[in-house]
């Protein structure tokens, strides 16, 4: 294991980003295709309001997530993932195989 002051900055920074409490839930859920808020939050019901919008903002901001607006009666917005997210959600795959294998409920 490499000391702290060894590491790279981008990976101390990417570990940072998606180990914030159910921002990698996030990307996971999307990996299957947009979502909009609703949807999400019935995913993930034990999520509040308040903690995923935080948590699609932050995404937004780092370009893993785009909030895409459809221009219909009512207005409606999804959310998905850009293809800087999609490369991230790949490696989301193994971790819950390994979750489905080794955590217990």
């Amino acid at each position: 294991m490499e000391n702290k002051k060894d590491l790279c900055p981008k990976v101390e920074k990417s570990f940072e980003l998606i180990g914030k409490r159910w921002t990698g839930l996030i990307i996971y859920v999307l990996m299957s295709g947009p979502k909009r808020f609703s949807e999400l939050n019935e995913m993930i019901p034990v999520l509040s309001n308040r903690v995923l919008t935080e948590r699609i903002k932050e995404l937004e901001q780092h370009g893993i997530v785009i909030r895409h607006v459809i221009p219909e009666r009512p207005i409606r917005s999804e959310y998905l993932l850009t293809k800087k997210g999609t490369e991230l959600g790949k490696i989301l795959g193994p971790i819950s195989q390994w979750a489905e294998s080794w955590v217990k409920e």
